[in-house]
């Protein structure tokens, strides 16, 4: 993105605090940011930190004779190559959806002739208004792009749908706004994700609480960093990532099968949480509770291990990644993992709290050079943080 400029309109809203970091993560990757503060958003960030980090003048009096003098408000609309509205308010969107033009915000809105983007962030029951939905489907049908907004806890201390999305998804969302030709163009990805299910008869099966959310995470930022990307998934009720090929299995023999149809690839991810053991029989109709209250003996037999019989195949990709769930010891039975399956690098993170169902994640990376300890941040950061590590590791080697 080096050499692009945004238009960051702040709206008025607790997330506001997010478009510092926003404005810090477009730096590093060599975006100008200009940016217009509206006087809500001017009630959480300061024009002072704002203006500290974009390095430019802030602009936010649509009837100030000096910015309009030195960048009237139709040059500001158009000289960025993208428009962010990060927090999107209700209010903001209700004006570009209905054309409404009364503050710098809004008239930029209206004038600019470059793609729009917006990161909404509200109260739960405003986003689920009635008005608020049709605004956003008005706004959708005249082309403007969305980034969110996430489920998560409000300030308000209400939960729900209404959080901002975090500032490397903003970012990846602009990346795709732009179509910039990502790091990962020209590689092949693989990804599983969510648990399996081992049938025991045809209502009953064995399984664990893994959501999917963190394979399909990876999965996403993997296709934006322009891998062509393919997630084999087990049964999660999860729609697949805009650009990424999607297959669903059920049995972790199911899932092999797939893994090594799919291959070659330059990189698989093992995100999945595959079931050890299944049932030696899988009973044709249900099996019916007993009289005398006997309880059937179900043997168990183990299934084969996904990740090492990839590992071993000619087939092997050059970047074979896998997970360990851990509830002690997370580290050193992370290390051992790897040392026994032939990965190159293990994932390790602690799911005995609620990893496998929250929206956020503390990893560990383990590799030959050693391990790396990962700050606890969303599952959507941990898969966009990942995808950049891979491209490094794969485009030093090539």
């Amino acid at each position: 993105m080096r050499g692009k400029t945004v238009l960051l309109i702040i709206g008025g809203g607790i997330a506001a605090y997010k478009a510092l970091e926003l404005v810090r993560r477009l730096a590093e990757r060599g975006v100008r940011t200009r940016a217009i503060l509206t006087k809500a958003g001017a009630e959480f960030v300061t024009p002072l930190s704002v203006s500290a980090l974009t390095g430019e003048k802030i602009y936010s009096d649509l009837f100030s004779l000096t910015d309009e003098a030195e960048m009237g408000h139709i040059q500001l609309s158009r000289s960025a190559d993208l428009v962010v509205v990060a927090p999107a308010t209700a209010d903001l969107m209700a004006k570009m959806a209905n054309g409404l033009a009364n503050d710098l915000a809004s008239t930029s809105l209206l004038a600019t002739d470059k793609p729009v983007l917006m990161a909404p962030a509200m109260n739960v029951r405003m986003w689920e208004s009635a008005s608020v939905k049709r605004n956003r489907e008005i706004l959708e049908k005249d082309g403007v792009l969305f980034a969110g907004p996430n489920d998560g806890e409000m300030a308000c201390g209400e939960f729900g749908p209404g959080r901002m999305a975090e500032p490397l998804e903003i970012v990846a969302a602009i990346e795709r706004a732009l179509a910039i030709e990502g790091p990962l163009a020209g590689f092949k990805a693989l990804v599983t994700a969510g648990p399996t299910r081992e049938p025991v008869d045809p209502v009953r099966f064995l399984a664990n609480h893994s959501s999917g959310k963190q394979g399909y995470a990876i999965a996403d930022a993997l296709a934006r960093a322009g891998a062509e990307t393919t997630l084999i998934s087990g049964p999660v009720d999860l729609t697949a990532p805009q650009g990424v090929k999607l297959q669903r299995v059920t049995t972790a023999r199911e899932m092999l099968a797939a893994c090594e149809a799919a291959l070659p690839a330059d990189v698989l991810v093992m995100a999945a949480a595959v079931a050890d053991w299944r049932p030696d029989f899988a009973a044709n109709s249900k099996i019916k509770k007993s009289t005398d209250r006997v309880v059937p003996l179900i043997k168990l037999v183990e299934n084969p291990d996904i990740l090492a019989t990839i590992a071993q195949s000619a087939q092997r990709p050059r970047l074979l990644i896998g997970f360990a769930a851990e509830t002690d010891d997370v580290v050193p039975n992370a290390v051992a993992k790897r040392a026994r399956k032939g990965a190159d690098w293990i994932i390790a993170n602690d799911v005995s709290g609620d990893v496998m169902g929250g929206d956020r994640n503390r990893i560990h990376l383990i590799s030959e050079a050693g391990t790396e300890d990962w700050p606890d941040m969303t599952k959507s950061e941990v898969g966009i943080q990942l995808a950049a590590r891979i491209a490094k590791t794969l485009k030093g080697a090539a």
